[in-house]
């Protein structure tokens, strides 16, 4: 089958591509922005690449038109379509399909799925799900909205029953609107946790909880749903009906809970010690995945023993608190984190790992919701546990002087980069830890900062003594 794929270059299409390609389909696709890492990545797998969404791309001729949810049916200020090749696709009555519906039907049909859902944590729990199942010698298939660095791959089609994909509830294409999991249909499924995000496309929680609860809907009598016992948004979904075998997490009373600090705990199932984690990885987030994970892989067959040892040897997502590199002695860290809960449990975990050592929090708010202002209010909760804060306010439709202000002189905005750059090196000295936090590219901001700290480190080394 030749598939194009219009939206390639997004973490999950390129998966997608990735694992077309992989299964002997022929893949070529396209976006506006196809650009490095995942064009490389793209190209090197033999998949060919168009820049925009031309009409001429009717001549490929493709068995099937798989599209993205980038895509829509909006019109330039010109009254011009903004995806001509999609008109194009529905004037003539071509096959389409959205990419989760496609990956279902070619990908996950017969296998058992273990499908990670939450507002935050699916990459990371993903990842360490997978690395379980592949250490127990399932070689599970895998599709991660990033890049796990055991793998050092996002997707894969694996040579055992077992898939692990992330359960994004963003929703499918401009013409199907339920959430990407729906079309999953797991056998074992992780509700991590549910709080309110992508206000553009979701009125409210409610709204949310309703997606979570037709994924619930989706797993088998025989399948395992495994739920986060602190959050009371899941205990609705659960209200609403379940059908399948239920663990949980995180809770006092919890089928598993843990004992310890988040980067060396006991693991215990009904209270009884089942296993142990030592590991480098930090925060009390990253230890409720844990345990998640460690329940999921238990309903596939491993022993949760077996699955705590696995993850001493988890060596975590690119882009979650990755060091970038450290010059003049100020650590750079790149990381994910963009909703106020994530960017709050990132500085957490953080400031265990460094102790009374001075954080620098640089962010922007780049998300859809951000963009929004909806959470601007929480901003400066989530911000409290660094020392100083640092904002790019480009692109923004509100103030993010105004949302800051409670900060008093703690927190700085800068309106581009260079400026937010100038700011963050003329505050840093020997010992910080800077975190910066985005779900884009940032602007490079992290190999800048390391340039301009290594630049003002050999300024003060050439100043002549006094």
């Amino acid at each position: 089958m030749h598939i194009h794929i219009l939206g390639i270059c997004g973490t999950f299409m390129g998966g997608l591509a990735a694992l077309a390609r992989e299964a002997g389909h022929k893949v070529t696709g396209c976006d506006a922005g196809v650009y490095p890492p995942m064009s490389d990545q793209l190209r090197a797998l033999g998949i060919d690449l168009v820049e925009g969404y031309g009409a001429e791309q009717l001549a490929l001729q493709p068995d099937m038109w798989v599209v993205g949810n980038v895509v829509s049916r909006a019109r330039q200020p010109d009254g011009t379509p903004r995806y001509p090749l999609m008109e194009a696709i529905l004037d003539q009555g071509l096959p389409y399909t959205s990419g989760p519906q496609w990956l279902a039907e070619h990908v996950l049909q017969g296998r058992h799925v273990l499908a990670v859902a939450g507002t935050h944590g699916k990459t990371t729990t993903t990842s360490m799900l997978a690395w379980i199942l592949e250490a127990a010698g399932l070689e599970p298939g895998f599709l991660v909205g990033g890049v796990p660095m055991n793998f050092d791959i996002s997707a894969r089609l694996g040579k055992g029953n077992t898939f692990v994909i992330e359960a994004d509830e963003y929703d499918s294409a401009f013409f199907d609107k339920r959430s990407k999991f729906v079309h999953y249909r797991p056998r074992t499924a992780i509700l991590n946790n549910l709080e309110f995000d992508h206000a553009d496309i979701f009125d409210d929680l409610k709204a949310i909880e309703r997606q979570f609860h037709h994924l619930v809907r989706t797993v088998p009598s025989t399948g395992r749903v495994v739920v986060n016992g602190l959050e009371e948004s899941l205990q609705r979904v659960l209200n609403m009906g379940c059908w399948s075998e239920q663990r949980s997490f995180g809770a006092a009373v919890s089928d598993f809970t843990a004992e310890g600090e988040p980067h060396a705990f006991t693991v215990l199932e009904r209270g009884r010690e089942c296993g142990r984690v030592e590991w480098d990885v930090t925060g009390v987030h990253n230890q409720l995945n844990a345990l998640a994970a460690i329940a999921a892989a238990q309903h596939v067959g491993v022993e949760p023993a077996k699955a705590a040892a696995a993850l001493g040897s988890f060596r975590n997502v690119k882009r979650r608190m990755e060091v970038r590199g450290t010059e003049a002695g100020v650590t750079v860290y790149d990381d994910f984190a963009h909703h106020p809960t994530a960017i709050r449990l990132t500085l957490d975990g953080l400031r265990r790992k460094v102790g009374a050592a001075r954080i620098l929090a640089v962010f922007e708010p780049r998300s859809n919701t951000m963009k929004l202002g909806t959470m601007k209010a929480q901003l400066p909760d989530s911000l409290a546990l660094a020392d100083l804060s640092f904002c790019h306010a480009g692109g923004l439709g509100w103030d993010p002087r105004e949302a800051l202000a409670p900060m008093g002189d703690r927190a700085q905005v800068a309106d581009t980069i260079d400026q937010l750059v100038e700011q963050v090196v003329s505050a840093a000295r020997a010992g910080d830890h800077i975190v910066c936090m985005s779900n884009g590219g940032f602007g490079g901001v992290h190999a800048k900062l390391l340039a301009a700290l290594r630049a003002s480190a050999i300024s003060a080394s050439a100043a002549p003594a006094r």
